[in-house]
């Protein structure tokens, strides 16, 4: 299974939150996890603002960034081309996604297409887990988040 990672779900890898567990059960099974470079400052900025509302310690958030870091190395990272954009402006349009979350449904609509297998794009986002499902691509959770 490939799959693609936003940054709702992939922050679960390094925050104990709900839903982290069933992201840590896909990664296991996945054979390929990527994600769209983008994710690196999504993620990054998502663990600073936990430092910020006290959500995280300023150590936790260390050690969570620094997992985070050591794991990026490993996904596949989804570079963010002038088509990518081009399609994802069409796809914030139609869909009203917000602009990094239309990023990432380009990222794995062309991820797909470029391999040619079924992704299965995980994401915590109501609105581009509904924008993902209605454009083709399996979505996790099962159920709408």
């Amino acid at each position: 299974m490939i799959v693609y990672l936003d940054a709702s779900a992939l922050v679960k890898r390094y925050i104990e939150e709900r839903g982290s567990d069933e992201v840590n059960a896909l990664v296991a099974k996945a054979t390929v996890v990527g994600t769209a470079l983008i994710s690196q400052v999504e993620v990054t900025a998502a663990l600073a603002k936990g430092t910020r509302m006290g959500v995280l310690t300023p150590a936790g958030a260390t050690r969570a960034l620094e997992a985070f870091q050591e794991e990026w190395r490993r996904f596949d990272h989804l570079r963010v081309t002038e088509w990518v954009i081009e399609r994802a402006s069409v796809l914030a349009w139609e869909q009203r996604l917000r602009g990094y979350d239309a990023v990432h449904l380009a990222s794995a609509l062309f991820w797909q297409e470029l391999g040619g297998e079924r992704i299965c794009m995980a994401t915590y986002d109501r609105e581009l887990w509904e924008a993902a499902r209605h454009a083709g691509l399996e979505v996790f959770p099962v159920e709408k988040p």
